[in-house]
């Protein structure tokens, strides 16, 4: 959706609350009028989109996080003031939207000790070519351990991800799970570069 169509979609003249499960829940590259933690349902928190810019490349690419449908998340929302809505939002479009791997949306969260809002979220895209369907842990972790980018490591994004979701209090399992796997094939595969290396010079 181009954002033109999706600012139509908006009331006019009223502050939006943005929805980060992501790297947005760290990193929103913005500064909110009000944050606070956030649980959303109707969509649950997945490692299912392939990242071929920010934390991988095309040949090598990461992988990172999207919401799919079903379940429920636990997140970051940010009320951003209606005058700088607008803006906010380009520079949105231009992390999120460049290669049409989201669909924007307005979903339920809720905030604080229950109140209840409508947030904008960028859901995954089941029909993009870069999402992710059936891959178990450890072809999920072998994404994550090999995907570095212009952001830096797939491995970093989960990481501060999870640091971030602890901070308040909050976890998410299997992305533990998949971090701690894709480290374990790192340091498997550097041990065996060492070996290598070191018979090499033996010989």
């Amino acid at each position: 959706m181009e954002l033109a169509a999706f600012l139509r979609l908006l009331p006019p003249r009223r502050d939006l609350w943005i929805f980060g499960y992501g790297s947005l829940m760290w990193a929103p590259g913005f500064r909110p009028a009000e944050s606070s933690p956030a649980y959303h349902w109707g969509h649950h928190r997945a490692l299912c989109i392939l990242s071929t810019r920010y934390r991988g490349t095309p040949r090598r690419p990461g992988l990172v996080t999207g919401l799919c449908r079903g379940g429920s998340c636990w997140g970051m929302a940010f009320r951003v003031p209606a005058r700088r809505v607008p803006r906010v939002l380009a520079g949105l479009w231009e992390r999120e939207m460049l290669r049409g791997v989201y669909r924007p949306q307005l979903v339920p969260v809720r905030i604080g000790t229950g109140r209840r809002v409508r947030a904008l979220a960028f859901v995954a895209d089941p029909e993009h070519p870069h999402f992710v369907r059936e891959l178990d842990l450890h072809g999920r972790a072998r994404l994550v351990a090999q995907g570095v980018g212009k952001r830096g490591r797939s491995l970093d994004y989960i990481r501060n991800t999870l640091e971030h979701m602890a901070a308040l209090g909050l976890t998410d399992p299997h992305l533990a799970r998949v971090l701690a796997t894709a480290e374990a094939m790192r340091e498997s595969a550097a041990s065996r570069r060492a070996r290598g290396v070191a018979k090499f010079r033996r010989t």
